[in-house]
């Protein structure tokens, strides 16, 4: 109520050991095709010391429920307050930059991206990079399961890919990755791949998928 945020939902992960809650920002932005999507603050803690309590501005799309962080001009993807701290709502909030200007900010750029043409020889290569592994001595590798699942949801297979704002253009191709992420990526379980998609190597994975869609057009 102080921060002018409602609880929508709450839940638990690694058997109670990690705790979250979603509440509404009463931001919102639709794109091309009627695709909504709104806006939340995502909170939450480890009673296991593994997760520092936590607060991140993240984006809901309404037609597939996939979630992406959202942080802009040099702000935090997410604050953190260790558990030795009191938590404080108002500088957490001051420390996101939840407010209106940010999100139309960050929704500017999406729209940007919903209106960027790709071709298919752009989207195989934006798959590709990717998911390429630099790391690992030798010529540049990929992962072909990975970039074929990818790409059949650009393609037409993910859920509001055929809308407008999605069909062909860099937000589809950035869509792709956060339903990938969100819904289908290999884990032990449901909870394991949301653990990942919010604080793990999905989100990691979901931002590096931004970056290069946004180097589409700047």
């Amino acid at each position: 109520e102080i921060s002018g945020f409602e609880l929508e939902t709450a839940g638990v992960l690694k058997g109670g050991r990690k705790v979250w809650a979603l509440a509404r920002t009463g931001q919102s932005t639709v794109f091309k095709g009627n695709d909504v999507s709104n806006g939340y603050v995502l909170l939450a803690t480890a009673c296991d010391g593994t997760l520092a309590t936590t607060a991140q501005f993240t984006m809901i799309r309404v037609v597939c429920n996939n979630t992406l962080t959202v942080a802009l001009d040099g702000s935090p993807s997410a604050v953190k307050v260790p558990h030795s701290t009191t938590f404080d709502p108002q500088a957490v909030k001051r420390q996101l930059g939840i407010c209106v200007s940010s999100w139309d900010r960050f929704m500017y750029q999406l729209k940007a991206l919903s209106q960027r043409k790709v071709q298919s020889t752009e989207a195989e290569h934006f798959f590709w990079k990717l998911f390429a592994d630099e790391n690992k001595p030798g010529p540049v590798q990929t992962s072909e399961r990975l970039m074929k699942r990818t790409l059949e949801l650009y393609n037409g297979q993910g859920r509001g890919s055929e809308l407008a704002s999605s069909k062909n253009t860099a937000y589809g191709l950035l869509n792709a990755v956060t339903e990938f992420v969100d819904h289908e990526r290999r884990a032990r379980n449901t909870d394991y791949r949301l653990d990942s998609a919010w604080f793990g190597n999905g989100a990691a994975l979901k931002q590096k998928a931004l970056d290069q869609a946004l180097a589409l057009v700047s």
